[in-house]
């Protein structure tokens, strides 16, 4: 179980389902112990350097905000930040279930990605915290793509933008989006592209977007 933060380790299987969940139920940090592997830690370690969110020129960003909020001021209460493992239990995947199908997940697959992406260095996760609930309200996810052409250049993909339904008119999405595309102009990507509902172009031509001649595609494995 988890004590402290630290997962104890136990002759137990690593994952131990503690109740059987309802169809359409969200995972919860009540769903799942923890039992094994020491290493497994749940805690405030961030997915990338703080320092690339706070160094941003936010005098660059296009967007205007009233009243006036920035990544260092997102609003009263409000920390914006990377992601980290401990968010699984602040309400990371119920804001991300107002987005799109979320299935349960365990700590120990959640932690295990977690790490593989912070190895990578090409994913930017940020979270908007409330810290007063101790709650993430919002996040978005930056993804730098390595390319050979344009002289080896990198792009950037800006994914999984949600915002808490009953945080929304706060500028959070804007807030998000400013911030990504910042991040991503000062990792010197090429490009930034993303992928929306016709309904919310205008949201993302505020900041510079065009809708290119391209059409976006898919070929879905599964849900």
């Amino acid at each position: 179980h988890v004590t402290g933060g630290r997962l104890n380790s136990s002759r137990a299987p690593r994952i131990r389902k503690l109740k059987r969940q309802k169809d359409g139920e969200l995972p919860s940090e009540c769903t799942y112990r923890l039992c094994a592997s020491p290493a497994m830690i749940l805690d405030d370690t961030p997915l990338f350097d703080p320092i690339m969110l706070s160094d941003l020129d936010w005098s660059q960003n296009v967007v205007k905000f009233s009243p006036e909020i920035s990544p260092l001021n997102p609003g009263d209460g409000l920390v914006m930040r990377p992601l980290c493992t401990a968010d699984f239990n602040r309400g990371l995947f119920k804001v991300l279930a107002q987005l799109t199908k979320v299935d349960p997940v365990a700590p120990e697959v959640f932690i295990n990605k977690f790490e593989h992406m912070k190895q990578t260095g090409d994913y930017y996760t940020i979270v908007v915290e409330d810290t007063q609930l101790g709650q993430v309200i919002a996040t978005a996810t930056l993804i730098i793509e390595h390319k050979f052409i344009h002289t080896c250049a990198k792009r950037g993909r800006i994914e999984d933008v949600v915002v808490s339904d009953e945080c929304r008119g706060k500028q959070l999405g804007k807030l998000l989006v400013g911030a990504l595309t910042l991040l991503s102009k000062k990792l010197n990507c090429y490009k930034i592209t993303l992928e929306c509902l016709p309904k919310n172009e205008a949201f993302y031509q505020k900041f510079g977007y065009i809708t290119a001649e391209e059409l976006y595609m898919q070929c879905r494995f599964f849900d």
